[in-house]
């Protein structure tokens, strides 16, 4: 697998939750691994929110509710042949409250992995912590490649899965081969704890493209968002994040603007230039079938 002038063979995916791993680019990380590359994952969060977000009677439970979303992201990782480089603890919702604790977390396995690429949820408002993840992400764009796959958003006001809100002119779009879909499936089944929250999503395709210098501060597209379709709910409910949008971007604008203000440019990045701009050869490899990579193994 190309990228930029040199091969990747040492992929990082950053994994907002347990799943994401899977729902933005499992095939990718599949094809990946069939070339002859490693792939690592680091779990940002949990995946489970906190204690004091659940009813009441879940609560004792909640443990074992990190116990298996972990053991569960181990059994998904042997499957695909991902490798779990760290479970961070910090509860889901609760990232972009962590997010220089993140960036030193994600540098160390930048570091331990020797990574020539890293993956991430696109910034799509499907969750929270997918955006808080696209933010820090864009803090190693002048180091390494950087590559926002498409995982679910509500663009257009209807659930899209492995889609984009809107183009960029620069995405790769490729369509898996039925065994490729066919271990989506069983990876996706392994989050049996998650079983209704991914209910939307589609094995059929993934999309991604180079990481875009996107406006942290402001929703990412127009209208309501998937993480808000449920904020008419009159209570609590813990499966809703009722945090309210603007508050959000707020905080991740603000870190975003504090980081860029003392960054230094990129090596050889002249104004307007993006760094590591894409290789077509990364998308060819992606879209090799399955014969195809037997020949490259």
């Amino acid at each position: 697998m190309t990228l930029s002038g040199f091969t990747a063979r040492r992929i990082l995916i950053l994994a907002p939750h347990p799943d994401d791993e899977v729902v933005a680019c499992g095939i990718a990380a599949s094809r990946a691994l069939a070339s002859g590359a490693r792939v690592f994952v680091l779990y940002l969060t949990t995946g489970v929110p906190e204690r004091a977000a659940l009813w009441p009677w879940q609560r004792k439970g909640h443990p074992r509710r990190l116990r298996r979303r972990r053991a569960e992201a181990q059994a998904t990782a042997a499957l695909i042949g991902v490798e779990p480089v760290a479970f961070l603890g910090w509860p889901s919702r609760h990232l972009r409250r962590h997010l220089d604790e993140a960036l030193g977390e994600i540098d160390k396995a930048v570091a331990d992995c020797a990574s020539d690429a890293l993956w991430v949820p696109a910034f799509e408002g499907a969750h929270q912590d997918h955006d808080a993840a696209s933010a820090l992400a864009a803090r190693f764009r002048g180091r390494l490649p950087v590559w926002e796959f498409a995982a679910y958003n509500f663009a257009g006001s209807r659930v899209n899965s492995n889609r984009f809100p809107a183009a960029h002119g620069k995405e790769s779009v490729f369509e898996p081969t039925p065994g490729e879909m066919a271990l989506k499936r069983r990876a996706l089944a392994c989050y049996a704890s998650e079983h209704g929250n991914l209910a939307h999503i589609r094995a059929g395709r993934e999309a991604c493209r180079p990481l875009p210098s996107h406006d942290y501060g402001a929703p990412p597209h127009s209208g309501k968002l998937f993480r808000e379709r449920f904020h008419w709910v009159p209570f609590r409910h813990p499966r809703v994040d009722f945090a309210p949008s603007a508050e959000i971007y707020a905080a991740l604008g603000a870190w975003a603007s504090a980081a860029n203000d003392f960054r230094p440019p990129a090596l050889g990045q002249g104004p307007g230039d993006e760094p590591w701009q894409a290789d077509r050869e990364f998308a060819r490899a992606l879209d090799k079938t399955e014969s195809q990579r037997g020949l490259d193994r």
